[in-house]
């Protein structure tokens, strides 16, 4: 009895205590606005905190005495500020100071916090909406490829761009919708990535492996697109229209958005539309089978609050494109339309009319994809941890109709569903170590409705991956890394194929059916990796910093590089997949140095990756060297797996003039060469198999640009540029079977000029963007432009081979605000 006494006057003693003890509270602000998430943390004591959404703190349990409180967050300076606790209450206000843009670009791609751009030791790239709507731009694809280096683009037509990173991508580019992996069939080569680029406010690149976060697939990067987010004055409702005409193509574009800010809810609401002809070019004329229709709509909803936030959206989008096969008149190579399905002779088609060439109408041979996605992402504070969750669902619908005499049927009919989930809990800091741990991944089924061909079978995907992520610093210093574990579960039953007795077709039959075929035996099989990074920022000084970063990345091969079996339509290849290939691995090494300096930025980036199991597409030949023809008019790929090596480098110098405040000159080179390390290969072709396909040619960019510093009447600081694109001839080439061709180079000059208009209240009424792009018309044809190859004559009258870009093009831009 007596010790449970003392017990409780000891229990009592030890609260009358804590009640006495002071606490520090106040209020961050940044030009007399409130910030958010701004770290506080007293030197000497594990008292640290985060300023909410109205900016106050508040530290309980701090004796009196005399410290140094620090307040930090992302694109803000630094502040020490000495206190001296005597009273139980102690107010603390400060007014911290924003960073520099160029210097503090918080980026939340491939790494588990925010971090300022100049601390990651991986390589990143930040693209503004601002940026993006200076350029002609018929996908968001296309305006990433134009203002980041070392990224570009294996394209189909002007609406077709599917990402590469330093000469990798397909699987293994992992693109990002406000965070959310974007699961469509990215196997496909004819079909680009299923977002409206209006509606997209920022996109963030990570060059190199960021297995680390998102496991398999983004062996060479991360494309994050991130859509706007409303930060303007409560209660009230704000919104743009835009419209771009682009005159090669007629592209006309429309986006209406509107923005509602009540209380401590953010609305979004979207809706877009594209509409373009075939495009156009001096060599082949109007392009056949280019022509496409868009839709898109999205609406969000967003609320913030003390504990954290949460974001709830969802998106739709519609696309139907026309599906060029690039067949031709053999002496007026005029483009010809097929009309047939049996008996179809490729060399004798009726030649396409003016109306198919330049109206809007979509031909019968099209494909038609529909997107649907759900999710929602949400923040929840823990004092000075935060816990974040993303769980989403997506449905794509693929249709590709190549039969002419039956419109309605496909020939390619696919829906895949997948379900999302990531899980980050970032922990407390501890003696200066920001740490996350993780889990996610992915719930995937794809099923085949009735199509006429069965390229992949139908499979279910399971994929779940851990990781532990930590970052420091230690003075001049920021050290970050960590390591994650993956397993991806791939399997499917037997899938027969039979013929329709009505049409002729192939379809789908039951496994008992007397006349199927066993197209696709059935398959389990899992797929483990091990990945992670370790890497270091040195600032030297303010201006000036080193980089260094090694990565391993992880990718499980895709259904088509195991599993494909059959002609993909749209396409026009028949895929032969191996279902022994084994995951691909990767060890890539990089090393940069920036300096930003009075009148310039300047950068350079090294980078070196190996690659284990390196999977990639080869054309078939018999025995004799002759292309192998499963199905007449298409070309046969059969997948292949080899070591490789890829090494490269990228420079920018971005000069500025103090002196001349209005002029920016801009520059950058890319250079890349993938080798292909295929021993038993490389013996018996030792020229034409060396090097890797789609690896674009060395590139640089420059960019002169004037900016009006004052208004100019009603015009808005009024900007005027041009821009040179050099393109270096493509000698280095995966030659075997012609799988690729030698690529003249080439140079593009581009123009622009823009301004935002202002009333003479002041009021912005809209901003204007004018850009030509191909001043000179020049002919070109990209070595990832996948219609170079489209091409049915071994020679012909003009000795052109396939089809070229696109020739000159003009492009009209207003956004009006209201």
């Amino acid at each position: 009895m007596k010790s449970i006494i003392i017990c409780i006057l000891f229990l009592f003693s030890t609260l009358k205590i804590m009640a006495q003890t002071p606490c520090v509270k106040g209020l961050v602000t940044s030009k007399n606005s409130p910030v958010e998430n701004i770290n506080v943390k007293i030197l000497g004591l594990r008292s640290s905190t985060k300023s909410i959404s109205n900016g106050t703190f508040q530290l309980n349990g701090v004796p009196k005495g005399e410290y140094e409180i620090i307040f930090s967050g992302i694109g803000y300076k630094s502040e020490r500020i000495k206190i001296l606790i005597k009273s139980d209450t102690t107010i603390v206000n400060v007014d911290i100071l924003s960073l520099a843009e160029d210097l503090s670009d918080v980026v939340i791609t491939g790494v588990n916090r925010a971090t300022q751009l100049r601390k990651s030791p991986v390589p990143i790239a930040v693209l503004s909406k601002k940026a993006m709507d200076q350029n002609v731009n018929t996908n968001l694809i296309e305006a990433i490829v134009k203002g980041v280096p070392g990224v570009t683009a294996v394209t189909t037509g002007p609406n077709v761009s599917k990402p590469f990173i330093r000469g990798l991508g397909y699987n293994r580019v992992l693109t990002l919708y406000d965070g959310l992996r974007q699961e469509g069939q990215q196997w496909g080569d004819e079909h680009g990535i299923e977002v409206d680029e209006y509606g997209i406010a920022r996109a963030e690149v990570v060059k190199g492996p960021a297995s680390l976060t998102y496991g398999s697939d983004a062996l060479a990067g991360v494309i994050n697109m991130i859509p706007y987010n409303p930060n303007f004055e409560k209660g009230t409702m704000k919104g743009d229209f835009t419209t771009n005409y682009q005159s090669n193509n007629g592209m006309i574009g429309s986006s209406l958005g509107f923005a509602y800010v009540k209380n401590n809810w953010k609305y979004i609401i979207r809706a877009t539309g594209k509409a373009a002809h075939n495009y156009y070019n001096k060599i082949d004329g109007l392009v056949y089978g280019t022509a496409f229709k868009e839709y898109n709509l999205s609406a969000s909803a967003r609320v913030d609050k003390d504990w954290g936030f949460s974001k709830t959206a969802i998106t739709y989008y519609d696309n139907m494109m026309e599906i060029p096969d690039g067949s031709r008149d053999s002496l007026t190579r005029q483009f010809t339309k097929q009309i047939l399905d049996g008996g179809d002779d490729i060399k004798n088609r009726p030649i396409a009319s003016r109306n198919d060439l330049n109206g809007y109408a979509i031909n019968p041979l099209h494909q038609h994809i529909q997107h649907y996605r759900f999710y929602n992402t949400s923040q929840f504070k823990f004092g000075a941890s935060d816990l974040n969750i993303l769980l989403g669902g997506q449905q794509s619908v693929r249709r590709e109709y190549n039969h002419p005499t039956f419109p309605n049927q496909a020939g390619l009919y696919v829906v895949l569903n997948t379900f999302n989930y990531d899980i980050k809990y970032n922990l407390p800091d501890f003696s200066g170590v920001e740490s996350t741990i993780g889990v996610n991944g992915m719930y995937q089924g794809n099923r085949s409705k009735a199509a006429t061909d069965f390229p992949i079978p139908d499979y279910d995907l399971f994929d779940i991956g851990a990781f532990y992520f930590a970052k420091k610093t230690l003075g001049k210093i920021d050290v970050s890394g960590g390591v994650r574990m993956d397993r991806r579960n791939i399997n499917w039953d037997n899938f027969f194929v039979g013929t329709n007795a009505n049409t002729g077709f192939g379809e789908k039959v039951e496994a008992n059916n007397s006349t199927g075929n066993l197209q696709f035996p059935s398959f389990n099989k899992n797929y483990y990796g091990f990945s992670g990074s370790l890497g270091l920022t040195y600032n030297i000084s303010d201006k000036l910093l080193i980089k260094a970063n090694i990565a391993r990345g992880y990718r499980a091969p895709n259904i088509t590089e195991i599993g494909s079996n059959g002609l993909d339509p749209g396409a026009h290849i028949v895929y032969l997949g191996n279902r022994t290939f084994k995951p691909e691995f990767n060890l890539q090494e990089d090393i940069g140095i920036i300096a930003y300096l009075k009148d310039a930025d300047i950068s350079l980036e090294l980078f070196n990756n190996n690659i284990q199991n390196y999977i990639y597409q080869s054309r078939l030949s018999d025995a004799n060297g002759n292309p192998v023809v499963i199905v007449p008019g298409n070309l046969t790929y059969q997948y292949q797996q080899s070591k490789a090596r890829l090494y490269g480098a990228e420079f920018t110098i971005n000069l500025h003039p103090s002196s001349a405040k209005w002029l920016s000159f801009n520059n950058s080179l890319a250079y890349v060469v993938g080798l292909n390390q295929n021993k038993e290969l490389l013996s018996n072709h030792p020229k034409t198999a060396k090097y890797l396909p789609f690896i674009p040619p060395l590139q640089i960019r420059s960019e002169l640009k004037a900016t009006a510093k004052k208004p100019i009447g009603f015009l808005e600081k009024p900007y005027i540029k041009v821009d040179v694109a050099v393109f270096a001839d493509q000698d280095k080439f995966y030659a075997l079977d012609d799988t690729e061709t030698f690529t003249k180079g080439y140079t593009l000059v581009n123009a622009g000029v823009g301004s935002s208009i202002k009333s003479k209240l002041g009021k912005t009424v809209m901003d204007l963007f004018i850009q030509v792009d191909n001043i000179f018309n020049i002919a070109h044809q990209s070595n990832l432009n996948r219609l170079k190859y489209f091409e049915y004559y071994q020679s012909s009258p003009n000795g052109r081979s396939g089809i070229y870009n696109m020739g000159r093009n003009m492009s009209f831009k207003i956004i009006v605000p209201f």
